[in-house]
């Protein structure tokens, strides 16, 4: 074991800490660091040491995976040390916030994603945060918060494992993008479903439109900010896979192109929500003028048949002679012209489907 390495018995106790406001101290564990070793395709060991991390690297034809939950930088210190990571990338691993990319330095890559998931009640995608240092034996990954899903990653390992292990780094950063894609198709596909039912409302007899107004609003800032973490995945996977990193080999290199076109996938998909979110708000705010123009129709309509009796009534309303005034036939022709015009009226606009 080297001696940077063994600088890691200094933080027995490193771990993923809570939020400072709930923590003030800031040094509450929640989350020891993860540890996996891969010797010739199979799983050698988990859960060791971090200061054995050093040992197995030493070994022949074995690759190492560690994980770490909100290091300060100088509890990254000693393991960038001894796989001679990049101060810069260091920075940005404990940086939040930090947009999706894969950056290249001499001794290994740097990749930045997010996985997200998706409240169905309040319309939300919460996103979080993963970096990865990618060396030929070894992946580090360094989250921001405890809402990465570690054991989902570990467990999609082991779903394709048999098959794909042997490629050793290779493998393991494959697992990586292929899990956090995924989590990107779900979201988009559960703000799919929520838009569905909220076509359903948009036409519903009974008008729902602050019901409309609201939710799209809450799907329309969802799919902002999921397009803001989706579609720069576009550019890494697509560098990734270059031949001048010696990353990906041909061998597996099929299954990278598959990711790739489910992030083509996820990202035209994420493209075309937006765009019928935008295009439900504009339809709803036209359903909205039409069916004022609607009332303002009938009532106008009803106002007109009022007119005419109205009128008639306060024609025979003047105190002045007139045919058939102060005698019984008077009274009886004004109702028959009032009730003749009224339903002549009445009668037309139906027709016209004015009422």
């Amino acid at each position: 074991m080297s001696g940077r390495a063994a600088g890691w018995a200094g933080h027995p106790t490193l771990a993923c800490r809570v939020d400072p406001e709930a923590d003030p101290t800031n040094r509450v564990g929640r989350e020891p660091p993860r540890t996996r070793a891969y010797r010739a395709g199979k799983l050698e060991a988990e859960g060791f040491a971090v200061a054995r991390v050093s040992d197995y690297l030493e070994q022949p034809d074995t690759v190492v995976w560690l994980d770490l939950c909100a290091p300060r930088p100088d509890e990254l210190h000693v393991i960038s040390e001894e796989l001679n990571l990049s101060s810069l990338a260091v920075e940005d691993a404990v940086s939040p916030r930090e947009r999706p990319k894969l950056d290249r330095y001499d001794s290994h890559l740097f990749l930045n994603a997010y996985s997200v998931s998706f409240d169905q009640d309040s319309g939300e995608v919460a996103t979080h945060e993963v970096a990865a240092f990618i060396t030929e034996k070894a992946l580090v990954t360094v989250r921001q918060d405890e809402g990465f899903d570690v054991d989902g990653l570990l467990a999609h390992w082991g779903e394709v494992g048999a098959e794909l292990s042997q490629y050793g780094v290779s493998y393991l950063v494959h697992g990586l993008l292929d899990f956090i894609v995924d989590q990107h198709f779900a979201a988009v596909q559960s703000l799919d479903t929520e838009i569905e039912t909220l076509e359903d409302l948009l036409f519903d007899d009974a008008p729902h439109d602050g019901a409309v107004q609201r939710r799209s609003y809450e799907l329309r800032k969802s799919l902002v900010l999921l397009r803001r973490v989706v579609l720069p995945m576009r550019e890494v996977v697509n560098t990734i896979m270059r031949r001048d990193l010696h990353l990906v080999s041909p061998e597996i290199a099929p299954y990278y192109q598959d990711v790739y076109d489910h992030v083509l996938r996820a990202t035209e998909w994420t493209e075309s929500l937006r765009d019928l979110v935008t295009t439900i708000l504009e339809t709803n705010l036209t359903i909205q003028g039409n069916r004022m123009n609607l009332i303002m129709k009938r009532l106008s309509a009803w106002a007109a048949v009022i007119a005419v009796p109205t009128a008639i009534t306060g024609f025979y309303g003047q105190n002045v002679p007139y045919p058939g005034f102060g005698k019984e036939w008077g009274f009886a022709v004004s109702v028959g012209v009032l009730l003749g015009c009224a339903s002549f009226l009445y009668l037309a606009f139906k027709r016209r489907d004015w009422l």
